[in-house]
């Protein structure tokens, strides 16, 4: 099963993160399938930073976002747009 979820990067105290597609299996930051944006919680305000299309793609595939992924997707507005997706099929 795959999963949307954050891979940490940056330096020692401040924290950068990849939104990444990984195997639900891998650790944090293993292996992975794509990298779909990348978001800064060190930024004021936080910058995020999501390749819609790429987001979507990966969403009707069938891959899960993590908790905290999914707040970025509704900030971003994705979940928004794959909710009437997932009602056409």
């Amino acid at each position: 099963m795959l999963r949307i979820r954050l891979r940490r990067v940056g330096a020692k105290k401040r924290p950068s993160y990849r939104v990444v597609v990984a195997d639900i299996r891998s650790p944090r930051d293993g292996a992975f399938v794509d990298i779909i944006g990348h978001y800064d919680p060190m930024t004021n305000p936080e910058t995020i930073v999501i390749q819609e299309e790429r987001a979507l793609h990966w969403l009707s595939k069938g891959a899960q976002p993590t908790e905290t992924t999914a707040r970025l997707l509704g900030k971003a507005g994705i979940l928004e747009k794959f909710k009437p997706v997932k009602e056409k099929s």
